[in-house]
């Protein structure tokens, strides 16, 4: 099958990226270096490209409800200019995915904008579909991937960049809202999310704006690939849908991976049955940090221990942090191991490294 291409992968060219494929997409994976790309976050301002993440439009009266019933949070909450952090699960509580849910400005056609991960969009379109039809709900479902771009604006100076680039007051929105607003002469939506634990903007934008968008911020921007959103996203403990949790390689629910927060039982969901059971009784593993005290990395697959040497978990991510310059990971251990300061082990190419469980963030938010 061949791969697709975001929008802005000619400027990517051009800049002499290096490119990876993620999710059925050609990324660039880095422009000068992984530490470079990461520092310029944490310290200043960079650039994303995520034009790979899903795009998918729903509308018509029985929109909120369809929302509702396939989400793991309240999407009742939400006013228009407001988003969510939320789950996609199965009737098991498996998590299908992670997403973001906005309820889109009255200005727009459609009521939600939701965003699967990078690979989930047809897959979502489909569930979003199949679910409407057999529920007959009044509601009409797009999926608008090709038709936009998404680039995300983050770091300590990011708010600045972004708000000197657009005609809307974007530094009035708070944590998960989001307003129309035009930057370059490209109608935006802003939102005030992100994947790096930074402070800093998502901007979504139809496809033949991209080029004018990236170029507004080329001269005062650090171009930044899926290398080190990488690295900057496990230092802060954010789960990737495909390596931290997999309906078919290592299924997990909200519970067992920290991000209950995002649901909501008194709402009525798919899985929402046997989420409110394992919440009642509890998990058998949860999603935790680790971090090595000795020379490796933690890397997905590896083994987590006991110092005695039983097995209690796996390592799902891991990297070298660069700013902490420390080997940090991310796993699953049994409960009874999770507490943060429990020294364990990964076992890097048959030895056991002593460990210590570290509750994300890994560094100071």
């Amino acid at each position: 099958m061949a791969q697709r291409r975001p929008p802005l992968y000619g400027r990517h060219e051009d800049r002499g990226a290096k490119f990876t494929e993620f999710g059925g997409w050609q990324m660039p994976v880095e422009f000068d270096s992984i530490s470079t790309e990461h520092a310029a976050v944490r310290d200043a301002a960079g650039i994303f490209d995520v034009s790979h993440m899903g795009e998918i439009e729903v509308s018509g009266p029985d929109a909120e409800r369809l929302m509702q019933r396939l989400t793991t949070n309240d999407v009742t909450a939400l006013d228009p200019g407001d988003a969510q952090y939320s789950a996609i699960t199965d009737e098991d509580g498996v998590m299908l995915d992670d997403t973001v849910v906005y309820r889109l400005p009255e200005s727009r056609d459609a009521e939600f904008l939701f965003v699967p991960n990078a690979g989930h969009d047809e897959e979502a379109y489909d569930r979003w579909t199949t679910y409407r039809d057999e529920q007959d709900f009044a509601a009409t479902v797009d999926n608008v991937t090709a038709d936009y771009g998404m680039v995300a604006v983050q770091g300590p100076e990011a708010p600045d960049l972004v708000s000197a680039r657009a005609d809307g007051d974007v530094l009035d929105l708070s944590k998960f809202e989001a307003t129309d607003a035009s930057v370059a002469g490209v109608d935006c939506l802003v939102a005030n999310t992100g994947y790096t634990g930074e402070r800093g903007f998502e901007l979504v934008f139809p496809s033949d704006g991209a080029g004018a968008v990236w170029d507004a911020f080329a001269s005062d921007c650090q171009p930044c690939g899926l290398g080190a959103r990488d690295t900057l996203r496990m230092e802060y403990g954010f789960l990737l849908s495909g390596q931290d949790f997999d309906p078919e390689e290592n299924p997990r629910t909200p519970y067992e991976a920290g991000i209950g927060f995002a649901v909501k039982l008194d709402t009525e969901f798919v899985g929402r049955d046997a989420l409110e059971a394992q919440y009642e009784q509890g998990v058998d593993q949860q999603f935790v940090g680790v971090t090595l005290r000795e020379r490796g990395v933690p890397r997905h697959g590896y083994e987590i221990t006991t110092p005695d040497g039983d097995t209690v978990g796996e390592v799902t991510s891991g990297t070298m942090s660069p700013t902490l310059d420390e080997p940090i990971g991310l796993g699953y251990v049994d409960e009874a191991h999770a507490e943060d300061g429990e020294s364990v082990r990964v076992v890097v190419r048959g030895t056991g490294k002593k460990a210590t469980i570290t509750t994300p963030p890994f560094i100071d938010q």
